[in-house]
């Protein structure tokens, strides 16, 4: 089975998404709907299967689908969003994600866990503490990975909504950081190769890595350099409406890897 990326269709009432650390925009649905179009064909020009739901339009923020779940090799682990808004969205995508992967709950009333927090290198989950997510959701799901051999680590997030939004893979070892928003320390523990953005470029450390290509956002240069000189070749993707949204590449799609 190929890699699967599940993507939702933007929902019409995106303009009422909800924002933490940028200040409101006018968003054009239609670009925006365009922009998507966009880059769900670059997924499927990386080699991804790419299955795309219906907009949900009552729930602003569901066409950003990664942070309903976390899907590893062995099991899918529902997400507990970290606003009210959001709540419905993980249960809509149950029944999907159900022809992948056992679904798992967190097993905490008090939880919040979104899957844009949560970085998988290898058998390592780094997990954000950020505004969406809390430490009972990092606990919750350290009870369900450990058994299955994952080490969980716990970084701190400032500044920004979600881990990935300052910290994500490139592939080969290499993650892109802001190190405004998140500290590299324990990557580099681990051995990770960092490179850290321009500090002209702060969202430009949200890529998004899909088989052999890596997908980066539009209009960041000096990053995109910085990653050629790291030995990658990044693409160019241009998601300007949905960055009024707070989101970056890896929000808008939830990859499903082969199954081990």
């Amino acid at each position: 089975m190929p890699l699967v990326a599940l993507v939702r269709e933007p929902s019409a009432s995106l303009a009422e998404c909800e924002l933490s650390y940028v200040d409101r925009a006018l968003i054009d649905l239609t670009r925006a709907r365009a922009q998507h179009a966009s880059y769900y064909a670059a997924l499927r020009a990386a080699g991804a299967e790419v299955r795309v739901l219906p907009a949900l339009d009552h729930l602003p923020d569901a066409s950003f689908v990664e942070d309903t779940a976390v899907v590893l090799d062995e099991v899918a682990v529902l997400g507990a969003p970290g606003v009210a808004s959001r709540a419905a969205e993980a249960d809509a995508i149950v029944g999907t994600l159900e022809a992948y992967r056992p679904v798992r709950r967190l097993d905490r009333p008090d939880a919040t866990l979104e899957g844009g927090d949560v970085l998988r290198i290898g058998r390592t989950v780094y997990v954000g503490r950020s505004r969406r997510t809390n430490q009972a959701g990092v606990e919750a799901l350290r009870r369900v990975l450990d058994p299955l051999g994952y080490r969980v680590r716990v970084m701190a997030v400032e500044g920004c909504l979600h881990l990935k939004t300052g910290c994500s893979s490139a592939g080969d070892g290499i993650v892109v950081v802001n190190p405004s928003w998140v500290s590299a320390r324990l990557l580099e523990e681990d051995g990770l190769t960092v490179v850290p953005v321009a500090s002209s470029e702060p969202w430009a450390a949200n890529v998004l890595r899909v088989a052999g290509t890596l997908l980066m956002p539009a209009g960041n240069a000096a990053t995109s350099q910085r990653l050629r000189a790291a030995g990658l070749d990044p693409v160019e993707i241009e998601i300007g409406e949905f960055q009024k949204a707070e989101a970056g590449l890896t929000c808008l799609s939830l990859l499903v890897p082969p199954a081990q």
